[in-house]
Order: structure tokens, then C-alpha cells, then sequence
């Protein structure tokens, strides 16, 4: 007996703590479905939320659409911000958010950019030589069809008379860092993206930002989704704060009233 009251003592102390795992792997935490263009600031807003709050909080980047799609097939997020009203709209209207925690969020712009590298001059005007600065190369940007970052750039090169010319010449990224990607490689000569993308890439250059009457105002809209864990509301709270704003500002967003 005296030999085995070691062995018992220790088999207890290992149950217990086997016995705790479960108990802080339980702790809620949430999941946050946000357009890539957020990729950078949010993940720095998250580890602040969380250090306030003991609570964790995880996040899927993709295309607004690609994270709608995802809601609508019963993907189980907590709060959703998207990069357009658009897919904000969709999601809403097949009752995956909470209506009255919608909110307009953040603002953005849209720009040109170049490879860092690149010597290419361009005055983004009415007719201004876009498809000549492209030669033979394509320009990147996000699939007009569905990424919210390519429908704003066909809504500006439409208003500025120059989309037929490069309608057929894109490369359709499935998100806005994919397309960022593609010029910071030099894969593309010239690409479109919101002005915080470019911002946290050294290997690209801003060639000329897009009159803002040229395009639907950028917005993120955020909100929390049906059926969303405990704490959703005060996350979307928490990013509507002055602190945080503060960090959207720095990383070059708009904060919306």
C-alpha cells in the first residue's frame, strides 16, 4: 500500500488536470467573418477586446461574398462585416443578422497602384490611358461580379468611360489581397484596391486615388449574426468605441458616425 500511495496521488493530481481542459477549452469565444481588406487592423482590435475582456475572438478573412455565401450555408459566425452594403443586404434578407445591431462601420478609397518599382505616371480622369499603361499586361482587382473592391473599380473606370477598354484584360482576384498580391509580385503592371491595402504593402505604389463621386461610397457595414454566442453585441460595440476608432483612423479607414 505504502508503494502505491504515490501511484494514486499522482493519478489524482493527472485527473485533475485532465478534468480542467475541457473546462477553459469551453470558455466562449467568438468568431468574427470580415472582409480581407480588415485583415491587419482587426487582428490587432482582437487582441485589444480580448486583453479588456478575457474573451477570444477569432476571425475568417475572405470576400464579403464568399463569407455571405458561407452565413447562408450555416456557417456559424458571430459577427459579420462586410465590405459593401450589398452583401450585407443579402445576408439580411434571408434573416442571417440581427437587424437592429446593423451598423455603417468604416469608409474606405480606391486606388491605382503600381509595383514599388514601377515608373508609370497616370491622372485618373475621363478617358484617362489606362488600357495603354496596362501594355500587355492584365490589371488586378477583385471579381466585379462578386468581390465588393472589383464592383467599385468597374462602377469608376464606367464613370470615367474607360471600362470597355479593360473589361476583358482583368485578372478577377477571389479578394483584395489576392489582387494586392498580384502587382506587390509584378504579376500584374497595375492593380485596384482600397487605400488601406495598399498602405500595409511596401512592394506596391499608389499611382492615383479615385474621385470619390466616381463610385458608390465604400462601407463596411457590421452586424451580429442570428443565433450569434454571447458577447457578439459587445464586440461590435467595442469596434464602434473611440479607442478603436482611433486604430481605424491610424490604419487609414474612415470612421462612419
Amino acid at each position: 500500500m505504502r508503494r502505491l500511495r504515490p501511484l494514486l496521488a499522482l493519478a489524482g493530481l493527472l485527473l485533475g488536470l485532465s478534468g480542467s481542459v475541457p473546462a477553459r477549452a469551453a470558455e466562449p469565444g467568438l468568431l468574427v467573418f470580415a472582409a480581407a481588406s480588415l485583415t491587419n487592423v482587426l487582428e490587432e482590435l482582437g487582441g485589444a477586446y480580448t486583453r479588456e475582456t478575457g474573451q477570444p475572438v477569432k476571425f475568417s478573412f475572405a470576400a464579403s461574398s464568399a463569407l455571405a455565401r458561407q452565413l447562408e450555408a450555416g456557417a456559424a459566425a458571430d459577427v459579420f462585416l462586410s465590405a459593401d452594403i450589398e452583401w450585407m443586404d443579402y445576408v439580411q434578407a434571408r434573416g442571417l443578422i440581427q437587424r437592429a445591431t446593423r451598423r455603417d462601420l468604416l469608409g474606405n478609397r480606391l486606388v491605382l497602384i503600381a509595383p514599388a518599382a514601377s515608373t508609370v505616371s497616370l491622372e485618373i480622369a475621363p478617358g484617362f490611358p489606362l488600357a495603354a499603361a496596362l501594355g500587355t499586361g492584365r490589371l488586378a482587382t477583385g471579381d466585379p461580379d462578386y468581390v465588393p473592391v472589383g464592383r467599385y473599380a468597374r462602377s469608376a473606370l464606367s464613370s470615367l468611360g474607360v471600362w470597355s477598354e479593360v473589361a476583358d484584360r482583368l485578372v478577377r482576384a477571389d479578394n483584395v489581397r489576392t489582387a494586392l498580391a498580384f502587382v506587390s509580385r509584378g504579376e500584374a503592371p497595375l492593380g485596384i484596391v482600397y487605400a488601406t491595402d495598399a498602405r500595409v504593402d511596401p512592394g506596391v505604389r499608389v499611382v492615383g486615388v479615385f474621385p470619390a463621386d466616381t463610385h458608390l461610397p465604400i462601407t463596411y457595414p457590421v452586424a451580429v449574426t442570428h443565433g450569434a454566442r454571447e458577447g457578439a453585441a459587445r464586440f461590435v460595440e467595442f469596434l464602434r468605441g473611440s479607442a478603436a476608432g482611433e486604430t481605424f483612423r491610424k490604419s487609414g479607414f474612415l470612421t462612419l458616425p
